[in-house]
């Protein structure tokens, strides 16, 4: 029955309503869960994207910050980023005055890539990665992936938390906690999920050659 609840619940997101969404008391409460863990997904995904590989994406800058007139701004922001070849990431920024600040962001971020620049457009090469640097990346994903799970489970137990206190406080009934606390974990188990599909792809991603 409750594997049957999830994959109606969670085949497109909406199908089933949701027990405490019912609850007047604690509407607000699934709401800010499940937006609060959905919030943890997509940071993990975005980290995902960040993460270097054999093969250039515009997306490995995503964590880059340039000093724009004293304020830290994204390069996506500042500059075009393409990535021309499957080796190459080419970085135009919309002023010519703030390409040197572009290139030492690039260089002094921690990932590693060597830019170079004529002027005008940033080249930044990816060279294709060995196996003990895909081997690490994956480690370091794998402890990316850790840190989000244990966000979400640390996100269910505010929940619980709170449907305890409605409880306590003669909001709900005590089927009405039961029925949230299953909820709430099954809200858990389904996000979990989705970042351990994420990260088991991406790492099927760094690990083909």
């Amino acid at each position: 029955m409750i594997a049957r609840f999830e994959l109606e619940f969670w085949e497109d997101g909406n199908t089933m309503a949701s027990t405490m969404a019912t609850i007047v008391a604690l509407k607000d409460v699934y709401a800010q869960l499940k937006a609060r863990m959905e919030k943890t997904v997509e940071d993990f995904r975005s980290n995902l994207l960040s993460t270097r590989t054999g093969r250039a994406s515009v997306h490995m800058l995503d964590q880059v910050k340039v000093d724009y007139y004293g304020t830290d701004t994204p390069i996506s922001q500042v500059a075009q980023i393409s990535t021309p070849e499957a080796q190459l990431i080419l970085v135009q920024p919309w002023e010519i005055g703030i390409v040197a600040a572009v290139e030492k962001a690039i260089r002094t971020s921690g990932l590693g890539f060597n830019p170079m620049h004529d002027g005008k457009v940033i080249r930044i090469p990816i060279p294709p990665m060995n196996e003990e640097r895909r081997k690490e990346a994956v480690k370091h994903l794998a402890g990316v992936l850790e840190d989000h799970k244990t966000a979400i489970r640390n996100i269910r137990r505010d929940g619980n938390d709170q449907v305890k206190k409605a409880a306590k406080d003669k909001l709900i009934s005590a089927d009405d906690e039961k029925r949230a606390n299953d909820e709430i974990q099954q809200l858990t188990d389904a996000e979990i999920k989705r970042v351990e599909e994420l990260f088991k792809a991406k790492e099927k991603e760094i690990l083909t050659v």
